[in-house]
């Protein structure tokens, strides 16, 4: 307030997971502030971008770990700031902690009311330019009701965040809270101080990106170390393969359960423990069945429902939905039309009413005519023995159109061919769903938010070409 801050600004937060920023932000949208999370990974071109973009008022930095990060974002978004804080002593900024504590304890009071804006989140960006997401009060609550109603999180829970606060990881901490919990806060993903704070800690909740699983199921302390206290594995924000997944059930438990949404709305659905059944394994590819709080419907481009089984559109109707896009009222429109929610996610659902995410609708692939989406043949291929990840694009194709190109990692140690996993795939799925062309590789590019990056996958083969689909 002594700088000039108040109802209606926004404060924009790069930060570790650190505890103190965290309670930042619930202060400043309980004083009728919102707030702006700066992925810890991102770009300093995307986030000075974000700062500008969503116009914010104030900037605090974790100087701790951010703080030539920090200074350079001041620096670039000067003319947007009326105030910089850090959570210690800079050149550059408010020392927030010392202001606070000069302040002296106070009772707290909570000024916003439920349709004032809680949050700017920007979307991850895999398909294009990131877009900012408004959520209010209301909507806030309503997501905190879903996960607390539809997640399987224990009473107590002890709970460990590696991904970014920022992101997903970071929305289980107000549930797990009002269950009475302790939350655990890691810097960032080392598998050997995951493994020895699990056992440590006794924690018995933790949220992982698949690739994270992958590299602990690869770790040789897994099997040695004490996870007995873990009642509950989130896992979401990408599709896990199937093998790997039971892979994980048999060497750390019957506790996975998967998260299904995106930044307009999460939750989705979720895979529950129980269905992570080596007996039911065709469940195994599912991202879960709608939570309760959802209307989901699977539609075709004419927004009319297909039929059980039949590819089309997840769109969504939840008071948990953001309720616009910041600044861009044409992309609004197209978000919402005809009243659903429009997800931009290829599945098909079966009688059971589990879903089975296809493909991003941007990233199918049309060869000769065929809807080919990758997430068939990216499940195809791990089903190999010597494949650790694998990512599938279209290139172009002067015949075809646009033809199946995989880039995979091989687990260490292993050296399976191309010809021979193009020819797993052709037994699979059938010729058209069989790569044209495989690639290894010794990773794959991610974007911040722990999904792997398909844009500067595709970059090399569409560069200079006006389309970038065939």
């Amino acid at each position: 307030a002594a700088q000039g801050l108040g109802r209606g600004d926004r404060i924009a937060i790069l930060t570790a997971n650190r505890s103190e920023a965290w309670c930042a932000s619930v202060a400043a949208q309980a004083s009728a502030m919102s707030i702006t999370w700066l992925h810890p990974l991102g770009s300093l071109d995307d986030q000075a971008e974000q700062i500008v973009d969503g116009e914010c008022s104030a900037l605090l930095v974790d100087d701790a770990n951010f703080l030539a990060r920090g200074a350079e974002i001041a620096a670039r978004a000067k003319d947007a700031l009326r105030a910089v804080f850090s959570l210690g002593r800079t050149d550059y900024s408010i020392d927030l902690i010392a202001a606070g504590a000069s302040v002296g304890a106070a009772n707290a009071r909570d000024i916003a009311r439920p349709d004032d804006v809680a949050i700017l989140n920007y979307t991850g960006g895999t398909t294009g330019k990131s877009k900012g997401a408004l959520r209010n009060h209301a909507q806030n609550a309503s997501y905190t009701t879903a996960i607390l109603s539809d997640f399987e999180i224990p009473i107590a829970p002890r709970y460990l965040v590696i991904a970014p606060m920022s992101h997903v990881a970071g929305t289980k901490i107000l549930p797990c809270l009002m269950l009475g919990g302790t939350i655990h806060l890691m810097k960032g993903f080392d598998p050997q101080a995951v493994l020895d704070t699990i056992a440590r800690e006794k924690i018995n909740v933790t949220l992982l990106v698949p690739t994270m699983i992958y590299v602990l199921l690869d770790h040789p302390a897994l099997d040695r170390t004490d996870l007995s206290s873990l009642d509950l594995l989130l896992y979401g924000a990408s599709p896990m393969s199937p093998a790997r997944l039971e892979e994980g059930l048999k060497r750390i438990g019957p506790i996975f359960s998967q998260l299904y949404g995106q930044t307009e709305c999460y939750p989705i659905s979720v895979l529950r423990k129980a269905d992570h059944d080596t007996a039911k394994p065709e469940l195994f590819a599912s991202c879960g069945f709608p939570i309760a709080s959802v209307d989901v419907a699977i539609l075709d481009d004419q927004d009319q429902t297909v039929a059980p089984g039949a590819p089309g559109e997840i769109c969504v109707r939840a008071a948990h939905a953001v309720g616009s896009y910041w600044k861009r009222p044409e992309q609004t429109a197209e978000l919402f039309r005809n009243g659903w929610l429009h997800t931009g996610d290829i599945a098909r659902m079966d009688e059971r009413g589990y879903m089975f995410i296809l493909d991003r609708k941007k990233d199918m692939i049309v060869s000769g005519g065929f809807n080919i989406y990758p997430r068939d043949v990216e499940d195809a291929l791990s089903t190999h023995a010597g494949v650790a990840m694998a990512s599938v694009i279209g290139a172009p194709d002067p015949k075809w159109g646009e033809t199946v190109v995989a880039m995979v990692v091989r687990k260490s140690g292993a050296a399976p061919s191309a010809e021979e996993l193009i020819a797993l795939v052709r037994e699979r799925k059938g010729a058209a769903h069989a790569p044209k062309r495989v690639e290894f590789v010794d990773a794959l590019p991610m974007t911040p938010v722990g999904k792997v990056d398909k844009k500067v996958l595709r970059a090399k083969f569409w560069e200079g070409r006006e389309r970038q689909v065939g």
